[in-house]
């Protein structure tokens, strides 16, 4: 066998590439430098990679010093997570020489598993939207058609899969940023089940996202969850075991399932009828697989939802903005700001003050709109949003009791050209606009249960659009059973956008 190298490096999934490893038929610096190079070829045209840790993975690769399960395998850090000395910029202007001093738990147990980080990918400012053009690092093109947004905001790791630099890159999701882009790159994405996976240190710990990743197979995203999965002690959510290895749940076709499909959305809208036509394709094939398909969706009243969950995202945007005058607080200086200007005219003062520096505005219009807008709102008001999406989580899991799984789109449009969302719309209809387009996703982060997308459907114009699964809490098992099923029907692998590695 020829080693792969240059030539042969796609033809590989991860786990694929350290079964070469294990077997000595190709080393971790031959899978380094494979990847280095289709960075240094495709990344000026996608803008996937936004800063490249060459050195140290050479090292790393070079010297033995990595071992595990996937050793010298290529990996990209997604660029809102923290690496103990490594510049996160979190997408932001404010942050672009911030360098944290200690590693999130999640990150390091990827790296004990032996994989090697050559880069950091992009991501919208906070991972607050659902499209990757931040400002400080300028967007990121979707290899199937690079006039399209990536999504976000995971947009720059699942840009870097589907073109082939990486077989799986690290992703991140709190309101469907692991499956967005997943479905609109087409490649596989899951998020795991609030509890499965470990959310430290503390400031990272709220109550809807989690980590995992984005792949070109199903059983890399599987084979990483075994790795990976299990809270830190302490944590504050918990979730029942598996009861076999979330690989081998890959491999086997799961028993016949109830599975309940929509093409509405939760206000009860019709999605666009490729979104529609990629759920009916999928519903087709499980009912050909054995599984009872029947159209259903849980009554919720869908205006009501979006807007809790909004206020929801628009506080996570003000607790950065805390943080910031937190850490300023430091300094006796913004100490007596405070007392003078109150919290928002000090933290203006302090962006107008970064601005002079950087010569861009240290955070971006909508970040803006979304602090600004939870600051208005009274501490019972968010309260009252997050008791909502409570009652919305009950009336999801009685539905999950009746029926094992929901079938719906991913999005409610097909993927958006760059540029389509524009921050310095009126805030109702950006809003409205995000409403439409982020109809399905936001459920399973603040209900906890396991969602992903699979990569079933492709636009006659060649744009991928992935369906969307969603099963109780704790059933990944499942997901991933179904997710393989499909891969052996509908082989997505072969698929190459016209920005391919080789």
């Amino acid at each position: 066998m020829t080693k792969p190298g240059f030539a042969e490096y796609t033809d590989h999934d991860a786990v694929g590439l350290a079964e070469l490893v294990a077997r000595g038929e190709v080393s971790p610096t031959e899978l380094v430098e494979a990847a280095i190079d289709r960075v240094e070829r495709l990344n000026p045209e996608l803008n996937a990679v936004i800063a490249k840790h060459y050195d140290s993975a050479r090292r790393l690769a070079a010297d033995g010093g990595v071992s595990g399960p996937f050793r010298g395998v290529p990996i990209l850090i997604k660029d809102l997570a923290l690496v103990e000395g490594e510049v996160a910029t979190f997408g932001s202007v404010f942050f672009r020489d911030f360098r944290p001093d200690v590693t999130d738990e999640y990150i390091r147990r990827v790296l004990a598993a032996g994989f090697i980080p050559i880069g950091r990918t992009n991501s919208p400012e906070f991972g607050l939207l659902p499209t990757t053009e931040p400002v400080l690092h300028g967007p990121t093109k979707n290899p199937w058609s690079v006039e399209h947004s990536t999504g976000g905001s995971s947009g720059g790791a699942a840009a870097a899969v589907a073109a082939g630099i990486v077989p799986m890159a690290h992703a991140s999701d709190g309101g469907g940023s692991i499956r967005i882009p997943a479905s609109i790159c087409g490649v596989f994405g899951l998020k795991p089940s609030r509890g499965r996976m470990p959310r430290y240190p503390a400031s990272a710990a709220d109550y809807v996202s989690t980590d995992l990743a984005v792949s070109r197979s199903v059983r890399d995203s599987a084979a990483l969850l075994d790795l990976t999965h299990g809270e830190v002690p302490g944590g504050a959510y918990h979730v029942s075991p598996p009861q076999r290895s979330f690989r081998s749940a890959v491999e086997t076709d799961p028993a016949p399932q109830r599975v309940a499909f929509s093409t509405r959305d939760f206000r009860g809208r019709r999605v666009d009828p490729d979104c529609a036509a990629a759920v009916e394709s999928a519903a087709k094939v499980m009912e050909e697989a054995g599984h009872e398909v029947v159209e259903a969706l849980p009554e919720a009243d869908g205006q009501s939802l979006a807007e809790a969950f909004l206020a929801v995202w628009e506080s996570l945007a003000e607790q950065i903005f805390t943080l910031i005058l937190a850490e300023a607080s430091q300094r006796r200086s913004a100490r007596m700001l405070r007392r003078t200007l109150g919290d928002w005219r000090t933290m203006r003062l302090i962006a107008r003050l970064d601005k002079r520096k950087s010569g861009m505005d240290a955070f971006e219009p909508f970040t803006w709109e979304l602090a600004d807008h939870s600051r208005r709102r009274t501490a019972a008001g968010l309260e009252a949003a997050k008791v909502q999406l409570q009652q919305v989580s009950h009336q999801f899991a009685q539905f999950l009791n009746e029926y094992d799984v929901l079938l719906t789109p991913v999005l409610g449009r097909p993927p958006f050209r760059l540029g389509q969302i524009d921050q310095e719309a009126k805030w109702d209809e950006i809003v409205e606009q995000l409403f439409d387009y982020v109809a399905f996703t936001p459920v399973a982060n603040f209900s906890g249960v396991p969602a992903m997308s699979v990569p079933t459907h492709w636009t006659a114009a060649g744009l991928p659009i992935g369906t969307h699964f969603m099963s109780r809490s704790g059933s990944e098992e499942l997901l991933l059973g179904l997710a393989g099923q499909l891969e052996r029907a509908l082989p997505w692998s072969q698929r190459r956008p016209s920005v391919w590695a080789d």
